[in-house]
């Protein structure tokens, strides 16, 4: 089993959880994160982490979130990897807790 990055990523993409993953299974794409599946570990490090609550473990995520699995599995095979925190989009917070923001995922 592995993390999944889920919809509240979208647009806010901090990126607090990347510092604590001791197996480098992030990768980052222009206004989102996702963990390969294959290089988690399932340590659940970076969950806390997450300023936007949007990382779940692959057994536990919240209704409607279950394409972020095959999403997160598609885009860490094409995304560079990221493994050192950045700044946050300056208008993150003001995305963090919009629903449905998969139309704005940009790849």
């Amino acid at each position: 089993m592995a993390f999944v990055v889920t919809d509240n990523c979208i647009k806010c993409k901090y990126t607090d959880c990347v510092a604590v993953c001791p197996v480098d299974a992030f990768f980052e794409g222009p206004n989102f994160l996702a963990i390969s599946p294959i290089i988690c570990i399932d340590c659940g490090l970076c969950e806390p982490e997450c300023p936007a609550n949007a990382i779940f473990q692959h057994d536990a995520l919240p209704e409607g979130q279950q394409p972020f699995i095959e999403l997160n599995a598609e885009l860490a095979l094409v995304w560079p990897n990221i493994n050192t925190v950045k700044a946050a989009p300056t208008d993150a917070d003001l995305w963090n807790g919009v629903p449905d923001k998969l139309q704005f995922l940009e790849s």
